[in-house]
């Protein structure tokens, strides 16, 4: 008999994902999530979005989010996404303005709430790690690496990105540029690839070739904390870092915590017939 699966369209920074709640029940067999992402994530022959989040109960947190990537593969952290994740969960009722979502890089502490019509979240981010992969034998301590005439330095903020330091990001050509440090033998999980240009004034523009999306997206929040930890770490910016992308603007702070401040919004939700 066919069913209907409810689902929730959500954008952070026009980062966008089809939510599932699976808070009470499971909806997505285990074993079809990545081809589930695969299929309902194209945007010509599906509903089209950067990734399927999947809103679980959680043993160790109020939440749990999983994200399976067009490519099939799960990520284990998302910082636009999981902004997306925590409205939906307020909205719902799931948690109040504060909350800690179970993320494969760990427990994430998120407060968030709304200025009238407009919702906002903080997240406290996994603590950057200046190394190539999420493997904790990896290695500590800043790296960085020629790369197809690029210098790119290498930070882990809950999964693997590549930061690239450029005069000027428009000149870039991402769809080339992008792929081939992505896939480059130094990252051995793959990266997600951050193109920056340093503003001025505490702030960076960045563009991002995304892991598993294979492609620019209009924004990365884990790759914006990424970029803004090598900018504090090599002493280009403060404490506070406006980190510009192509869907709009997030705010980086470091203190005793690293954290994350951006939007989120509800686009529409409807059914899909399995």
């Amino acid at each position: 008999m066919e069913m209907e699966i409810g689902f929730t369209k959500l954008q952070g920074n026009g980062n966008d994902f089809i939510l599932i709640d699976e808070f009470e029940q499971e909806a997505i067999p285990e074993g079809m999530k990545g081809s589930f992402a695969a299929l309902y994530c194209d945007r010509r022959f599906g509903i089209g979005a950067d990734g399927i989040l999947f809103l679980q109960a959680s043993g160790k947190a109020d939440v749990r989010m999983r994200l399976f990537q067009p490519d099939e593969s799960e990520a284990a952290m998302c910082g636009n996404g999981i902004r997306c994740l925590a409205k939906y969960a307020h909205d719902a009722g799931y948690v109040k303005e504060s909350c800690s979502v179970e993320t494969g890089a760990g427990t994430v502490p998120v407060t968030m709430g709304y200025a009238g019509d407009e919702f906002a979240a903080t997240i406290t981010m996994p603590t950057p790690k200046f190394e190539r992969s999420a493997i904790p034998a990896a290695g500590n301590g800043e790296y960085k690496e020629e790369i197809r005439g690029f210098t790119v330095y290498a930070a882990n903020t809950g999964v693997p990105h590549a930061v690239v330091f450029v005069k000027e990001i428009g000149a870039v050509d991402i769809a080339t540029a992008g792929p081939a440090i992505r896939n480059h033998p130094t990252f051995p999980e793959g990266a997600n690839v951050n193109f920056v240009e340093d503003a001025g004034d505490g702030t960076l523009r960045i563009r991002t070739f995304e892991r598993g999306v294979e492609a620019e997206t209009f924004s990365c929040g884990t790759g914006a904390t990424a970029s803004a930890a090598v900018a504090h770490h090599l002493g280009n910016v403060g404490e506070t870092v406006r980190v510009e992308t192509n869907g709009g603007p997030l705010v980086i702070r470091f203190g005793e915590a690293v954290t994350m401040e951006g939007p989120a919004e509800t686009v529409f939700a409807g059914v899909i017939p399995f």
